[in-house]
């Protein structure tokens, strides 16, 4: 079944924002300036589940530096296009962060609360330093005032899927970022 024919079947049309082939280039780009930003250390990424995997898979791979990899589950939108604003930690780190650099990964930052949630919780284990990389920004919807350290695209207020992104855990496998329509 192709991916346009499962959509089209539950009623849902999807538009391109960003082709892989954009995603890719931006990735190597970031990669760039992380590895150079973390020479000579060995930093430990921190992929926030599910839709952060294959951002923090593709990043890895473009990096210079040696790094660690670890992951933590979080949850604040169930089955809704729209964020709860309650964090709930799901799965923890399965190390300690102490005395480490710390890189957090993660797919998109929309309202910035659980990001917020997640830099004070990891924050509080004493790292030596504790950074943010978000392939996607979204700063329109934002509760909280939140920046993340290294950002792949700003987009607008619009709920987006594929490349790691999910509605009710379906269009992670597409290759593309796409805008979700009804």
């Amino acid at each position: 079944m192709t991916e346009q024919f499962a959509l089209e079947k539950e009623n849902r049309k999807i538009e391109v924002m960003f082709t892989s082939k954009q995603i890719e280039s931006r990735i190597k780009e970031m990669a760039e300036v992380i590895s150079k930003d973390y020479r000579h250390k060995n930093p430990l990424l921190i992929a926030v589940l599910k839709g952060a995997v294959i951002f923090l898979s593709d990043l890895i791979r473009y990096m210079k530096e040696p790094v660690e990899i670890d992951f933590i589950a979080v949850s604040s939108y169930g089955a809704s296009t729209k964020s709860s604003g309650v964090v709930r930690i799901l799965k923890d780190l399965d190390q300690s962060v102490q005395g480490k650099d710390i890189i957090i990964v993660e797919d998109i930052v929309d309202t910035g609360l659980t990001m917020k949630y997640l830099v004070e919780n990891i924050g509080s284990r004493r790292p030596d330093s504790l950074k943010v990389v978000t392939l996607l920004d979204k700063p329109d919807r934002r509760k909280v005032e939140f920046k993340p350290d290294y950002c792949g695209f700003t987009i607008p207020d619009r709920f987006v899927v594929g490349y790691g992104l999910d509605f009710n855990e379906k269009y992670r496998q597409l290759s593309d970022l796409c805008i979700l329509n009804n």
